[in-house]
């Protein structure tokens, strides 16, 4: 019998072990349990979510995926194939959860092949990449309805699962629920105003809104609109708004609708449209918007003047510059923690947002999604916009919080209960009305609602420029083709209140993955403690330079309208103290200001220790206690 040597029999074993690794990866990857992973990033975005898994579960009939990616190439960049990947896996597992009803096509498109045919009758015509075109794109079809994603961009990695989601919900969703809007701002572009300039493009919220509803731009002076057609009304800085549009809107929530109205105490967009008047942008927009009839029968106290500032959540506009009016909201600021709204949403910034106090009437609740903290306050609108750097200091707390997004929902009262504003009775219907009450026939019943035929719901938003393309997103050129990435959960905020109304509740929770900012609290409570303490300190201090320097300019006019060559010695003492005086005053405020900068640099200096020396501790610490314990236990042997 012949003996097989050891070192063979060793090469044997590993080789068969080697080859029943690769087959049984191979055989677990054919099965659905082979997609599936351990996520343990923060709020386990690797892992789709519940509402993408409701959206498949559902699924009654077949889907279709087109995946369009040039992968025999050598021109395709290392962040794309990486990326590439990503996408390859999370369509797997899209397929695997739907149940035999999603089926992926994976399509190359070379140079003159069936496949590049196919990718440009879908409307995906890649991207040029060193002269070459290379394509990496979706089609989402269902019957005879198809819905594109031409490029997919890896810096829009945390949307992709909303960006495809959204495409099933689409194309499996036969009739587009219809909203309307009614808006002051140009939020759908348009043609060129004058000749040789642009024409004005939509805001990238609009476009989204368009991929998921149809909308209908509604005048702000209508007289009616139907809540069997317009499924939600959307009010965008409803400046100029006429009573006869306020009742409308009254008339159309009485009857069970929808309202979404982000007002604006001052709209940064609507003065970037330009204009000399201060308060009025080009156009005559003016920069504030407000709905008063509305907001008092509703129980709403809204000053459209006056903007909200907060330390305790002031923004980072610059490297060197931080405002109290620019207000990032997190977690701890949305109070409804079960909210599908805000439950997902991380972070949130409004820019010069006005504030909401609300004391509802009787039958109407209300539920505050996103509220300050109770430091803050109302600011002048025009100061604040100007980001005036003496605001922290000069700012004084109201002490109580104000709400930037709440809803109201149940039955409302008319806010015109003697019907439609400036249409007055005649002589002859008061006479009819006179002889109907006087003889047996019962008057006529009102033309209008005085009260809710079903319940009612309204959101309530205190900022429009939350919204704009500028502060909602960031725009890449990638590939010769503009991409929009959220950078807050602004976006998301609008688009979950409209899906809560009315359209997929399922999207809100894959939507609301956007980017997140999460501020440096411990620093911003840090400032709000000082601006409280010194800040009035500070001012006094600025107060009595001021008057120096007035008391120093009077001299010093008296010097130039005197005959006198000279100024006599007691004015120039006293000139030579108010100069000392100005000095000591401006070195007492740098040396406040510099007492926050070195508290700030210690605790970063403090936060810098901790993240470069803790985790080697912890990592020395415990292999000196494994050491310890296997010492302990090879004594004890």
């Amino acid at each position: 019998m012949k003996t097989t040597h050891p070192v063979t029999r060793a090469a044997l074993g590993v080789a068969a072990l080697v080859t029943i690794a690769i087959l049984a990866n191979w055989l677990v990857a054919l099965t659905p349990l082979g997609n599936r992973g351990a996520d343990f990033t923060e709020k386990q975005i690797h892992t789709l979510s519940d509402g993408t898994k409701a959206i498949l579960a559902e699924l009654d009939t077949p889907v279709v995926v087109r995946y369009y990616a040039t992968r025999n190439t050598d021109y395709m960049p290392e962040e794309m194939k990486l990326y590439m990947r990503r996408v390859d896996d999370l369509l797997k597992e899209y397929a695997s959860l739907s149940n035999g009803k999603l089926r992926i096509e994976n399509l190359d498109p070379q140079p003159d092949t069936d496949a590049e045919d196919s990718a440009n009758l879908d409307g995906i015509n890649g991207q040029r990449f060193d002269d070459q075109n290379l394509y990496f794109g979706l089609a989402v079809n269902c019957l005879d309805k198809t819905t594109v994603i031409p490029f997919l961009d890896p810096r829009d990695e945390t949307m992709l699962e909303y960006h495809l989601s959204t495409a099933i919900d689409d194309v499996t969703t036969p009739v587009k629920p219809k909203i309307g809007i009614m808006s002051e701002l140009n939020i759908a572009g348009g043609p060129a105003t004058m000749p040789g300039q642009q024409p004005s493009q939509p805001w990238i919220i609009y476009g989204q809104l368009q991929q998921s509803f149809t909308l209908e731009n509604i005048p702000m002076t209508t007289e009616s609109i139907d809540p069997d057609e317009i499924k939600a009304l959307l009010l965008f800085h409803p400046a100029n708004i006429t009573e006869q549009a306020e009742f409308a809107i009254d008339q159309y929530l009485l009857k069970g609708g929808t309202v979404i109205a982000a007002l604006d105490a001052h709209s940064a967009v609507a003065r970037a449209t330009g204009g000399g008047n201060p308060m009025m942008g080009m156009q005559g927009i003016p920069l504030n918007s407000n709905l008063p009839n509305l907001l008092k029968a509703w129980g709403v106290t809204f000053d459209p003047d006056q903007t909200l500032a907060d330390p305790g959540l002031a923004s980072q506009i610059s490297r060197t510059e931080s405002s109290i009016a620019v207000l990032t909201f997190g977690k701890d600021n949305m109070p409804v923690k079960d909210s599908v709204i805000t439950r997902d949403l991380e972070s949130m910034t409004f820019y010069l947002p006005g504030g909401f106090t609300i004391d509802p009437t009787p039958g109407i609740t209300t539920d505050s999604l996103v509220r300050t903290t109770s430091k803050a306050g109302l600011v002048d609108s025009m100061r604040a916009a100007s980001m005036d750097p003496t605001l922290a200091t000069a700012f004084r707390s109201a002490g109580k919080p104000f709400d930037v997004v709440a809803r109201l929902s149940g039955n409302f009262e008319s806010a015109f209960p003697d019907g439609l504003p400036g249409d007055e009775p005649t002589d002859a219907d008061e006479a009819k009305e006179s002889e109907e009450s006087d003889g047996d026939k019962p008057a006529d019943p009102p033309s209008h609602l005085t009260e809710a035929q079903s319940p009612g719901n309204v959101f309530l938003i205190a900022d429009v420029d939350a919204f704009y393309d500028q502060i909602a997103y960031r725009t890449i050129e990638f590939g010769g083709m503009p991409v929009a990435t959220p950078v807050n959960g602004n976006s998301s905020l609008l688009l979950n209140l409209l899906d809560q109304a009315i359209g997929s509740k399922h999207l809100i929770g894959s939507r609301s993955r956007s980017a997140t900012r999460r501020p440096f609290t411990v620093i911003q409570d840090m400032e709000a403690e000082f601006n409280e303490k010194v800040g009035r300190k500070i001012d006094e201090l600025r107060e009595k330079e001021q008057a120096a320097q007035t008391r120093l300019n009077e001299l010093q006019a008296q010097k130039t309208n005197s005959r006198d060559l000279f100024l006599s010695p007691a004015q120039e003492a006293e000139i030579a103290k108010l100069r000392e005086q100005q000095v000591e005053y401006a070195k007492l405020i740098r040396e406040q200001q510099k007492e926050l900068r070195s508290r700030k640099d210690k605790l970063a200096g403090t936060i810098t220790l901790f993240n470069v020396a803790a985790m080697p501790a912890i990592v020395i610490l415990v292999g000196l206690g494994l050491f310890a314990a296997r010492r302990r236990a090879t004594r004890a042997r």
